[in-house]
């Protein structure tokens, strides 16, 4: 069974971070000597972003500094920054708008009506409130109001990927019209304090939405398969949890040497077991945790030089949104007309490998 995709959709906030200005204002958040200050320097140069969009960043012109008011600076190593709940009160506030343009823009493309919706799929891993971001969707989108929700929450990167899943599944019926939305808010969890795994986050999360309308076929760009590995010994090697000043994540520097080790040897006997070998793969799409995940793919699966340019170009000009990206990379694949069978990868908390492949 395969899922037409029919139409992709994303948003991004209209306000800007740039990468020089966020990296100029990050000491006075997390008390750095001049020493650590060098080092948050280092750390933002090598981050692979240029610029990321936030619902922070307020106001078109003027000093950053003056145009994120969520995040006043530090007064002292004792301020950790908003509350957690503080953050979910923006969440509820922000999220609506931008998981509604995307699913706008996937519908269009799609050439449905929203009222022909029959299946729902949320995920966001930024926050919680409920009614949720489905119910927002269907009463300003004009859905049915008896399509059926699902919500896939909390699992990070991939969870796009997880909610291709459901996707799919609800596309086996022939008669079904599946909407999935991904939106994440990354920046509401900016990080105060010198916590090392916590800054590297701090210079990588940006916040976005993407959406993808699938219905079953296999007309065009079309998923196939999926498939998942939870990797061995890597429990802790990538956690997002709950704290009282925003969520946490460990981001531990032993991430891409996992992939390096475990990835092809889960990877191409599962690919193998569908008829494809790695050279025989047209594209990637695999989401931009950072550069040296990136890296340590194409180590693993020995890709050729810019096997992930696309993945590359877009932690460049969006940062890392955590679940929506991997659509983004998509919807700009299928723009391209990249070559195909596309597998698409993302890493979450586990540490946590999600495929899938597009035909």
């Amino acid at each position: 069974m395969t899922m037409h995709i029919a139409g992709i959709g994303t948003a991004v906030p209209p306000r800007v971070a740039p990468q020089d200005e966020a990296a100029a204002l990050s000491p006075l958040f997390c008390g750095a000597d001049e020493r650590q200050a060098r080092m948050l320097r280092v750390l933002y140069r090598k981050s692979g972003v240029r610029r990321r969009h936030s619902v922070a960043v307020r106001g078109g012109s003027g000093p950053l500094l003056e145009r994120i008011p969520y995040y006043p600076v530090a007064t002292g190593p004792d301020d950790l920054g908003p509350t957690t709940a503080q953050r979910m009160v923006w969440y509820e506030q922000e999220a609506p708008a931008l998981a509604l343009e995307a699913s706008r823009g996937a519908l269009d493309e799609a050439g449905i009506e929203p009222g022909s919706v029959t299946h729902l799929v949320t995920v966001s891993c930024t926050g919680f409130f409920s009614p949720g971001v489905d119910a927002r969707l269907i009463e300003q989108l004009g859905l049915s109001r008896g399509v059926e929700r699902t919500h896939v929450g909390f699992m990070g990167c991939h969870g796009a990927l997880n909610g291709l899943r459901a996707a799919l599944a609800y596309a086996e019926d022939p008669d079904a019209r599946v909407l999935l939305c991904a939106v994440e808010l990354c920046s509401l969890h900016f990080a105060y304090g010198w916590d090392p795994e916590m800054l590297v986050a701090n210079t990588l999360f940006a916040d976005g939405a993407a959406a993808l309308v699938g219905w079953s076929g296999t007309d065009g760009w079309a998923v196939r398969d999926q498939g998942t590995l939870l990797m061995p010994d890597s429990q802790e090697a990538m956690t997002w949890r709950i704290g009282d000043h925003g969520f946490r994540m460990t981001l531990s520097s032993q991430v891409p040497e996992r992939i390096r080790s475990h990835l092809a040897g889960w990877l191409v006997p599962w690919l193998a077991e569908r008829g494809l070998r790695p050279d025989q793969v047209g594209s990637w799409a695999v989401h931009p945790g950072g550069p040296r995940i990136l890296e340590a793919v194409e180590d693993a699966m020995e890709l050729p030089d810019g096997a992930l340019r696309v993945s590359r170009e877009t932690l460049r000009d969006y940062g890392n949104m955590s679940s929506p990206t991997v659509l983004f990379i998509l919807e700009r694949m299928r723009r391209e007309a990249a070559p195909r069978p596309c597998v698409a990868l993302a890493f979450g908390p586990g540490l946590v490998v999600e495929a899938a492949i597009l035909d």
